[in-house]
This record gives C-alpha cells, structure tokens and sequence, in this order.
C-alpha cells in the first residue's frame, strides 16, 4: 500500500477494490445510476473522447492522466514568463493541425459548449489559405493556394510565385510529373484488397519508383510528402498510409465529404481554444479526473481485476467494471504486463510498433512575421522542418497578453527528423546540445528564408524560444531522450495494430495505434479510436444506449465501379488497371 490508508485513498475520491465506489467522493451517492463504472487510463485525446462518449450515456467515469490532460496536444506553459498579471507564453509539444478531412474530431469540437460560440468549440476553428513550400539554394518559394477563389493576391509575391512555379516545374521533368500522375491514379483505383494486401507491404519510395528518377522528384514526392504527411522517411513510410491521406487532402481540396478547409488552426493556445472547455464539460456530465500513473494491470480468470495506480501519496489497486487503456503505444506494453498478454497474446504484437520524434521549438518574437497565412514547409532542411506563423490566427492577432508583454509573434517550428546531420554543427537533433539545437533550426530556417536576399529572421527580433519539454537530456553521451514519442506507419504496421475490444471482456483500447479508419497516428485517428473503444464498452455491458456516431473518410463513388474492378484483377494476381510499373 506504500504507506497509504482506505481512507487517505478515498479522499483523493478514487476507490480501492469494490467497482462501484470508483469515482465517487467519499459519503456522497452518485447523483443518478450509473450504467456502470469505468476507469480511463490515460487523459490524452482518445481517453477524453472515451470518457465523453461514455458518460454521456450514463457511465460512471474516471479518467486517470499522469500530467495534465490533453496528453500530446495540451499547452504547455513557458514556466515563469507572465508578469504583470499576464499568464505564462504558451508553448506546446508542435502546432496544432485540423485537416478538412477530419470529421471525428470536429464532431466531439461541436459538443463541447464555449461561450459565445454556436458550434461549441469547432467554432475556434481558423482556415489558412496558403501553404508555402520553402526552397533553400537561391530557389524562390512555392506559394500554394488552399482556398479558391483567392482571397487575394499579392503583387510583390507574384513574380517570386510565377518563378517558383516554372522552377519547380523546369526541374521536374514532365515525364516524371505524369508517372507520379499515373502512381496517384494507381492508388485512387485500387480496391480496399489490394490497399492492404500489396500497397501496406509496398514503401511510398519504391511505389513512386523514386529511386530511379530526379534528385528533384524524389525530394518533391517522396522525402516532402512523407515528412510533410507521416512523419516517417519515404523509404519505410507503408504506400497504403500516404496514398490513404493524399487522397483525402484531395477530396478536401475539392470540397468533397469533408468537413471544412484544407488547413485549419486554432484561434488560441490549445487549452484555452479547446482543451480547457473540454474538461469543463466533461465535469459538468460527472466525469472524474485523477492525477497518477497507471503502473500494472491485473488480469485473472480472462477479466482485469484491477491496476496498480501511484499518486503522489503512495500505490494503490483500483478497480472498475470496464478498463479503457489511453496511454501511448510506448506506455502500454509495461502496462499490460504478462498477464494481460497471456490473456490476448496479438497485443503483443503492440511491441513491434515503431515511434519516431516530431518535437516543436518556439521562437518568440518581438515583430510578427506572417511567412504565408499557412503553414510552411522546409522541404531542403536535413531536419524535416515545417512552421506556422500563430499570431495571426489567434484573437487579438498577437501573444501581447502573455509573458511580459512584448511578444506579438510565436514563430511555431516543429523537428521531424532528429537522425540527420545538421548544417552548422554536422550533428543529428538528438546530439546536440540545446544550444547547438538553437542554432541548428535558426540556421535551417535562414537557408530556406533568406537565400534570395531576404533578411527575415532578425536576431535582435528574438526575445526567447522554447522547446518541447518532452525533449531531455540534450547534450548527454548517449544522446537525447523523447518522453513523447510519435507513432509512425512503416510497411506491414497495419497488421500489428490491435482493435479497440480486446479479446479480454472488460479492457478496450483508446489511443492512435488502434486501427482506424483514418489509419494515422493523429489527433483524429485517437478520436475515432475513442469512439470505438465507447462503443465496445456499450457492447459489453449489453446497453441500450445509441451508439457513438463513425464517420469515414471520402470514397468518391465515381470511382467505385474501377475499384470494383480492381479488386477482382487482385484475386486473379494481376496488377491494377492502370499500374505501368
């Protein structure tokens, strides 16, 4: 018990043993009958959404979280930096990125109340119009439009705009445009069979044929898509993965089966825009929020009895009716223990998972600096750098009312590639010292801003920068450590991606390795994760209650007929129809 009381326990209102106490504070009765209990291990976006679903159909529900809910898309507030009654600059583990293609998420964003807004907080909801594919080498930068018509356009970056395109263009051989053309039309045609069964055994590099084309085609549609998309070099990114989401910015872009823009951001620091009315919320429906970390969970005649939880006052058991296991694919192996593997031994196969860093450094800055109204990508930066310019999304249009009051800019960066040398020091991130990482992503950033002649990186603009905290021991022999991982999809992941129900009765799966439609490790694939995992529980405790709404991705049905098609020249061994190799 590690020194811990029945009673000191309770206080903390969560229950040892008896299932039906969890949750509930000490000499206080539920104030309506529970449909049963259930304990959330994990506050993270599919533990959240689990606990939404659940408890607004009558469930008892605690949500057990380590550190702050949230899990990876939580603010992180800059420690001692507010003054002057202003709050502390927001920081974050990497900006946050609302596809039109989402359509789980913003379904829960709809549900959760804020004040003044009709649609909850989907209403927090910004478009980006632009993206801006970022040269190095003299190259001028390509400005891609995501909304038309154009908003507007601006004559200083035409010319720049028309050369970036013939540049992009004239390295590109037409050639080589068609056969990615070709490769694309291959992907949009197959049937689900062959998605499976050849494209998620086939890397995204040897499904463009890129080893044996242009430096620049291999840059443009393998190395920028793949880090742009997966965050996984092309060479192991699964071809089912990438085409799967290529095709949904595509129906996005044509305004097809999604649910808003291209691009779409927050109008505020992730708590205050959506996480913080969240919990609010799910307070407000009787669910429980805990601080601990699940260590052990305890399996015996098929069924968990119960998990070993440590608080700051000591270890306890603590039981539940249903288990909703939400930690992260790095967390869940440790957790699950024997036990629950000899229980449902294809969990094990959760240990053959892979996780890659994508980790946010945060510039901020005295002047704004609007790069493009959207995102941007660094495409010839060793270290697979992409950004956003938040200021002018945000209310108010700048961070003055945090900090000290003289920051108006965050220039939000994130590092996909933390393997790959570096140009100032010739380290790998994960190597370098944080100063060395500074200088690394600022010298990255000039290579690809600055090359035609532009200052846009000012040092005097600095005014301090910040790291993903996840991010420790920079500088160490053995190199640096990522407490937050993200998982990626190399070929043959689908097949060790267990599904929400476990094949023990009273434990489900919440989080963005379950296999999902969307079939990504993000924001909306643990959303949809939650939901199953919800309508698992529902399952098991035989209740009545409608089921948590699914929504897929965009399958245009004009191409049905050929997908069709497809599928039967798969069973008979052939290639797809317009597969030319």
């Amino acid at each position: 018990m590690g020194g811990l009381t029945r009673r000191s326990l309770l206080s903390h209102g969560v229950a040892l043993g008896g299932a039906a106490a969890l949750g509930v504070p000490a000499g206080r009765a539920p104030a309506r009958k529970a449909a049963g209990t259930v304990l959330v291990l994990g506050g993270g976006i599919g533990g959240l959404t689990a606990a939404h679903e659940l408890a607004e159909r009558g469930f008892a529900v605690t949500v057990l979280e380590r550190r702050e809910p949230g899990g990876k898309a939580r603010s992180i507030p800059v420690p001692g930096t507010g003054s002057g009654g202003r709050p502390d600059l927001p920081g974050e583990h990497g900006f946050r990125f609302f596809p039109g293609f989402y359509r789980n998420l913003p379904d829960t964003m709809r549900r959760i109340p804020f004040p003044g807004n009709r649609d909850g907080v989907h209403d927090n909801l910004v478009d980006a119009s632009t993206f801006r594919l970022a040269r190095a080498g003299g190259r001028f930068d390509l400005f891609v439009p995501l909304k038309l018509p154009l908003p507007s356009l601006d004559p200083v970056l035409l010319l720049p705009a028309l050369i970036a395109l013939l540049d992009t263009a004239l390295r590109l051989p037409p050639w080589e445009s068609a056969h990615f053309a070709n490769r694309l039309a291959v992907y949009l045609t197959s049937g689900d069979e062959r998605r499976l069964g050849q494209w998620e055994h086939t890397a995204w590099w040897d499904f463009i044929g890129a080893a044996t084309r242009s430096a620049e085609y291999g840059k443009v549609f393998g190395v920028g898509l793949t880090r742009l998309l997966v965050a996984v070099r092309a060479e192991e990114a699964g071809s089912h993965t990438v085409g799967l989401i290529l095709e949904a910015f595509l129906n996005t872009a044509l305004g097809r089966g999604n649910d808003g823009a291209v691009d779409r951001v927050l109008n505020a620091p992730t708590n205050e825009a959506w996480i913080d009315p969240w919990t609010t919320h799910l307070r407000s429906l009787g669910v429980r929020f805990e601080t601990g970390t699940a260590e052990r969970l305890h399996c015996a005649g098929g069924r968990i009895t119960g998990v070993t939880v440590r608080t700051a006052a000591g270890t306890a058991q603590v039981s539940a009716d249903h288990y909703v296991c939400a930690v992260p694919v790095e967390r869940a192996p440790a957790l699950w223990g024997p036990e629950v593997l000899a229980a449902d031994p294809r969990l094990r196969l959760v240990q053959e998972l892979r996780t890659e860093w994508m980790s946010g450094v945060l510039f901020y800055l005295r002047r704004k600096l609007p790069l493009v109204h959207g995102h941007v990508s660094y495409v010839d930066t060793p270290w697979a750098l992409t950004s956003i310019s938040q200021a002018q999304f945000w209310r108010g249009g700048d961070l003055r009312r945090y900090g000290d009051g003289s920051v108006p800019e965050c220039l939000s960066t994130i590092i996909s590639d933390w393997d790959t040398p570096g140009i100032v020091h010739r380290k790998p991130a994960r190597f370098c010292t944080r100063q060395q990482l500074f200088d690394e992503v600022w010298a990255q950033l000039e290579a690809s801003l600055e090359d035609t002649g532009d200052q846009v990186l000012r040092p005097a603009d600095l005014h301090s920068w910040f790291l993903d905290p996840a991010i420790t021991e920079l500088g160490a022999p053995g190199g640096a450590r990522s407490e937050e991982p993200l998982l990626i999809h190399p070929v043959d992941s689908w097949a060790r991606r267990p599904a929400a129900a476990t094949a023990i009765p009273n434990l489900f799966l919440a989080a963005d390795y379950v296999r999902t439609d969307v079939n990504l490790a993000t924001m909306e694939g643990a959303n949809e994760a939650g939901r199953l995992a919800a309508n698992a529980v529902l399952d098991a405790a035989g209740s009545s209650a409608p089921r948590a709404r699914l929504f897929t991705l965009f399958r245009a049905p004009e191409l049905r007929g050929l997908q069709q098609e497809d599928t039967r020249r798969y069973r008979a061994g052939l290639p797809n129809l317009f597969d030319q190799g």
